[in-house]
């Protein structure tokens, strides 16, 4: 069957169900506009291609599990089927029917009215939603029957018949990376749905449904055979949204627990195995979509998840990409013919009377080929197992706080590792929780070990971003294995620490500053350093810490709107009240540049100032300024934040100021991160003030 079809002619007697395989809903408000353009943009006596719709009927061994759709197949003659193809689309369709029947149930004039009183042009709500949405089974009515849904138990199901056809009785129901999408497509089509309405009445309401039901055409393609459905599935999805390697390792995991012979797998252990990797992408999806503003990226927990779980070298640390991923990716790839001898016939000597030994003769030995998977059942029940049990961690691992499953230590630790930059360690900090036997105290000690080795690795010591990275690859499979102990991962971080001390313990500062030197020629000195609000943050807390009451929030401390500043340089870059000529003027032009940019005089602030009263003399930023209505547009120094405060307390801003408040940063640095510089000249020097 491969015709041009309408949705309204592919809705009729069929069922819809999305397979196991399938990911969930992939589109964002990308897609979401371009479908919505073309529909309103096509004229109503036009036709439009939408695309290919791959199915591929479901059999009756399949159909008859199916307790609430069983009813339309065997008493109305409905045919099952599964959506090989098209699955985004036809999900974008059913929700944007939907809210035009939300829409229209709400419009004034329809209030009190039942269903079957409210028209779209000749069709009732009733109609719309037993053609498109539900059945429900007379005479009792306790059946639903969605004509378009997921086939296995999964939580976008869910979703879709609670929070998007508003079915009653929803429960608590869990939340994963793809119902964010549908809810995204939900919230996306009611606004532009209203705005239509309010622009052109319900005529325009009336001419999209018609358009969407009508005028889009699709050509429908049955599939007959089973292999040819995952190779469809990958090749179609792969034109449109492209499946992430996530995505695509779940439909070939689930694809070869179909290739088993049944003495490696019998029916009831591949039923379960198949379930197994369905449930362990539930979790995964689930935990990926938690924080709804701020959801993960599926392929980056694969790729580090794989770092946890098979042995990492730099040479074949894309192993997946290349066998369970490859795009070459057949059958043969995963059963290999290995020659094997059908049995071992030992050596046989007859004894004659006279002592002499004579060899009987050898029966042929027959060689046969048999089929050995490169991975069996058990080692993918056991990584699907891994890929689950993991990703709750990870999760933790980017959202700390508010988080039940750390400990308040853990979640400051944790939020100081991604304020820095956690760089390659999160497959490290994962595996620390899911390891038996290690305690909260000893993952705190593990995470302070990482953060000085980034701070002073990364951004003081200027390595490059994968400096030892395949080392500690290698000590996170070793510790999820158990064959290294978080102590000695602990020692590993610190020996590398040293590598960038000299002289024992002094800090070697030279690859620093030659960094920084480059900074200055481009007018930002410290400035620039892309460690520096992490570090003056950090200097805050010590002060908060001391002094109570925290007046920066990082949130907004990172933030850089234009007519908003977070750092400001005390001394101007551009200096024209009076009193910085007088207090800079024994300096020239290149080391007033220095003394500018010097770490010294750079502070953060503890709310937003309009960056036009940075020029201000030293005694007018300590104090709130006022406008000419006697509102408060600047918070002065005397009233920020702990680093403001200390700043206000000098009584003059000069270079003698500049140079003993960057001592002070200097002094903390050294006893936040364990390192030391040789002598004070050699910090003057660090902070290119040996002028001074």
């Amino acid at each position: 069957m491969n015709e041009l079809e309408s949705l309204k002619s592919i809705f009729k007697d069929r069922l819809f169900r999305i397979p196991d395989y399938q990911r969930g809903y992939a589109w964002t408000t990308r897609q979401l506009t371009d479908f919505w353009e073309d529909v309103v943009n096509l004229p109503p006596e036009r036709f439009h291609y939408t695309g290919l719709l791959s199915l591929k009927e479901a059999g009756k061994k399949e159909w008859k599990q199916w307790d609430d759709e069983r009813w339309l197949i065997e008493d109305r003659g409905f045919k099952p089927f599964f959506i090989v193809d098209g699955q985004q689309r036809l999900t974008t369709f059913v929700i944007f029917i939907q809210e035009i029947v939300n829409l229209v149930q709400t419009l004034p004039e329809n209030e009190g009215k039942r269903d079957e009183e409210i028209y779209v042009g000749t069709f009732n709500l009733r109609q719309i939603q037993e053609e498109y949405l539900v059945v429900p089974k007379p005479p009792q009515f306790i059946i639903h029957t969605y004509k378009f849904g997921y086939e296995t138990d999964n939580p976008s199901f869910e979703y879709l018949k609670h929070n998007i056809f508003g079915a009653p009785n929803g429960g608590s129901i869990e939340e994963t990376f793809y119902t964010l999408n549908l809810e995204n497509a939900k919230r996306f089509f009611k606004e532009n749905l209203l705005n239509a309405y309010r622009k052109n009445g319900i005529s325009e309401i009336e001419s999209l449904f018609k358009k969407t039901t009508q005028n889009l055409m699709f050509n429908l393609h049955e599939i007959q055979d089973d292999f040819d459905v995952f190779v469809a599935f990958e090749t179609m999805n792969n034109r449109g949204k492209k499946l992430s390697n996530l995505e695509l390792l779940k439909n070939r995991l689930i694809y070869l627990t179909t290739l088993y012979e049944v003495d490696e797998l019998e029916d009831d252990d591949r039923s379960v195995l198949r379930r197994k990797i369905n449930d362990a992408w539930k979790q995964v999806y689930h935990h990926l979509g938690r924080n709804k503003s701020k959801p993960l990226n599926d392929d980056d927990y694969l790729t580090a998840h794989w770092i946890m779980y098979f042995q990492y070298t730099r040479q074949k640390g894309d192993d997946y990409i290349r066998f369970l991923l490859d795009e070459k990716f057949t059958p043969q790839n995963v059963f290999l013919k290995t020659e094997v001898k059908a049995e071992t016939v030992e050596e046989v000597r007859e004894v004659s009377d006279s002592g002499e030994g004579e060899e009987s003769e050898s029966p042929d030995v027959e060689e046969v080929q048999i089929k050995r998977a490169r991975l069996s059942p058990k080692e993918i029940e056991e990584y699907v197992g891994s890929l689950k049990s993991a990703a709750k961690y990870w999760y933790s691992s980017f959202n700390p706080f508010n988080n039940l499953d750390l400990t308040s230590e853990e979640a400051l630790w944790l939020d100081r590792l991604n304020r820095i930059g956690i760089a390659y360690f999160r497959p490290l900090v994962t595996v620390s929780f899911i390891t038996p036997g290690v305690t909260s105290f000893q993952r705190v000690k593990l995470f302070k070990e990482i953060e000085r080795f980034i701070f002073v690795a990364f951004r003081l010591g200027r390595a490059f971003s994968t400096y030892r990275n395949s080392e500690f690859y290698r000590a996170t499979r070793q510790l999820y294995v158990g064959k290294i102990t978080i102590e000695k991962v602990c020692e590993l971080l610190n020996e590398r620490v040293e590598e960038w001390l000299a002289a024992g313990t002094e800090f070697d500062y030279q690859p620093f500053k030659t960094y920084v030197q480059r900074l200055y020629k481009n007018g930002q000195g410290f400035y620039g350093w892309n460690g520096l609000r992490y570090f003056l943050y950090e200097y805050e807390v010590e002060k908060v810490n001391q002094a109570g009451n925290p007046k920066i929030d990082w949130t907004y401390f990172v933030k850089s709107e234009k007519d908003k500043i977070s750092i400001e340089h005390i001394y101007p870059q551009t200096p024209t009240d009076p009193y910085w000529n007088q207090q800079f003027s024994a300096f020239d032009e290149e080391q007033k540049n220095i003394l500018t940019g010097s770490l010294g005089n750079l502070i953060p602030l503890s709310m937003s100032i309009n960056a036009s009263l940075q020029n201000d003399s030293f005694s007018e930023k300590k104090k709130d300024k006022f406008n000419s209505q006697g509102i408060k547009v600047r918070r002065g120094y005397n009233d920020g934040s702990h680093s403001e405060i200390e700043v206000a307390g000098y009584q003059d801003w000069n270079p003698d100021s500049i140079l003993d408040r960057g001592l002070k940063l200097v002094d903390f640095m050294e006893r936040r991160w364990n390192i030391k510089f040789e002598d004070s000249e050699c910090k003057k020097d660090f902070l290119f003030l040996d002028f001074m």
